[in-house]
């Protein structure tokens, strides 16, 4: 889910040590096809802080002088380094343990009890499985890692205020100043 391609590994690769040097991780790797090829890296503060412009154009420098010399995409290409956002893809393990209590979204790589597609909150992290409430369901679903071919947290208010939470806001703040 971190990568998709043999290329994305590769970037992955040169990325994860130089993000890690920097406080930071490398949440997603993607190369996108266009007129002109885009490599997106979507990263994170390892204390799960959230990032800024200077975390990105930090990365950026570093990954530019590797990448110089590495040259793990061939041709012309854009280098965007980004937040994952609020409402983030869910790319190791340990990132559903940490958004437990939040409501995702998941896709498997293959069909599991008639279905690809499950939609509830996150209930942390078993061996190896991912665990769902889902709506209707009196059973926790386990899902296994391994099967899940993307996953992202679901925009909520409950996301919106953990958010504004950890920037050190407060979305009551917010809303009375809005009005």
């Amino acid at each position: 889910m971190k990568t998709k391609t043999p290329q994305d590994d590769r970037i992955a690769a040169l990325a994860d040590p130089l993000a890690e040097e920097l406080g930071l991780e490398v949440v997603r790797v993607r190369v996108m096809s266009g007129k002109r090829q885009r490599l997106q890296i979507m990263i994170d503060r390892l204390d799960g802080t959230g990032v800024d412009v200077d975390d990105c154009a930090r990365l950026s420098r570093a990954l530019s002088d590797v990448f110089e010399v590495e040259d793990p995409i061939s041709g012309e290409y854009d280098l965007e380094i980004s937040s994952p956002g609020i409402d983030r893809p869910l790319t190791a393990l340990s990132h559903f343990e940490r958004w437990e209590g939040y409501e995702a979204r998941i896709e498997l790589d293959r069909l599991a009890e008639g279905r690809k597609r499950y939609k509830g909150i996150l209930a942390g992290i078993e061996d190896g499985h991912v665990l769902l409430d889902m709506d209707r369901e009196d059973e926790t679903t386990l899902i296994p890692f391994d099967w899940i071919a993307e996953a992202k947290l679901v925009l909520t208010d409950a996301l919106i205020e953990a958010d504004l939470k950890a920037r050190g806001g407060n979305a009551s703040a917010q809303t009375e100043g809005d009005e």
